[in-house]
């Protein structure tokens, strides 16, 4: 009886680890094809639970350290990127890349140039080395077609080496800015305030109230850019507000004149409309950063909502 007790419970056993791996095995087939083959396209690994794939990107190539304490990927780093079906069958794709500072423009260039929008730039920490920032990306469309336009963004992921933050800095060059040319390009004068020439230019196209008061230029519903340098060799810097719906046209003229956008965050909330600000950086010639700057501001009072 003893033996045929324990040849029963060894039977049970087998069965229940092979009911497990039918498990297992069918659970993996559950995935649908269209999204297996987004994970072949992009080359990455993830699973399919509640009817999202998460395809996971995570950094393990960074040694991150925060405030000279090392800290392991999961520790926030693990970039991602899911989909979903929609009502109408297609897809939405939606994620949090983890980029190096050197990343950030190209993998964002990428993105717009293969029609992904991209819908905020920001940091998660403080004191971390390297620096890295956080962009988050939208998409709507069939599932094999989001990956292909995914993938170049992706494959440009871990290829940068990271800048050391104790790079030397070049001194500024005394300015010398023909600022009426520079005014000319843009459309806008500007003020100078020792070697800064900034242009500010209000929103006076749309009617933002916080808490019922009306938010204006000086309350700093603004675009602004500031030039410094020499007309050879200077540098800009600005913020610019936008409507939703203005972000990505503004994204792609910045890029495309080559432009780096630095951050894409609020400035306010509890406003109407909703106001979004991005900040930007660039280098090289005046007439060419001053025309940079034109080419953004003319996609603003496009689409008032």
């Amino acid at each position: 009886m003893v033996a045929i007790k324990k040849f029963t419970i060894i039977l049970m056993l087998l069965l229940a680890i092979c009911i497990a791996g039918l498990a297992q095995s069918s659970a993996a087939q559950e995935i649908p094809s269209d999204y297996q083959e987004v994970m072949k396209i992009v080359s990455k690994q993830g699973d399919y639970k509640a009817s999202v794939l998460k395809v996971n990107i995570p950094r393990n190539d960074l040694h991150m350290t925060i405030a000279g304490y090392s800290v392991p990927t999961p520790c926030g780093f693990g970039g991602w990127f899911a989909m979903t079906k929609g009502d109408d069958g297609a897809d939405v794709v939606m994620g949090d890349l983890v980029l190096t500072q050197e990343e950030v423009n190209p993998v964002m260039s990428a993105l717009l140039d293969h029609g992904l929008e991209v819908t905020a730039l920001h940091n998660h920490f403080f004191w971390e080395e390297p620096r890295v920032f956080f962009m988050h990306i939208h998409g709507h469309g069939k599932a094999v077609e989001l990956a292909n336009q995914l993938k170049p963004a992706v494959d440009l992921i871990g290829h940068s080496k990271p800048t050391s933050s104790g790079a030397s800095s070049t001194a500024p060059k005394q300015s010398t800015l023909d600022t009426e040319k520079i005014a000319k390009i843009v459309g806008n004068a500007g003020e100078q305030t020792g070697p800064v020439y900034k242009i500010t230019i209000g929103r006076d196209d749309l009617d933002v109230k916080e808490m019922g008061a009306k938010i204006n230029a000086r309350m700093g519903l603004n675009t602004w850019a500031a030039f410094v340098g020499t007309n050879d060799d200077a540098a800009v810097a600005g913020d610019i507000a936008m409507l939703e719906s203005e972000v990505q046209p503004t994204l792609k003229a910045l890029r495309s004149h080559g432009l780096d956008v630095v951050a894409i965050h609020h400035h306010m909330i509890n406003s109407s409309p909703v106001v979004i600000f991005l900040h930007y950086w660039g280098r090289g010639p005046a007439d060419k950063l001053a025309t940079a700057f034109k080419a953004a501001l003319d996609q603003l009072g496009k689409g008032k909502q």
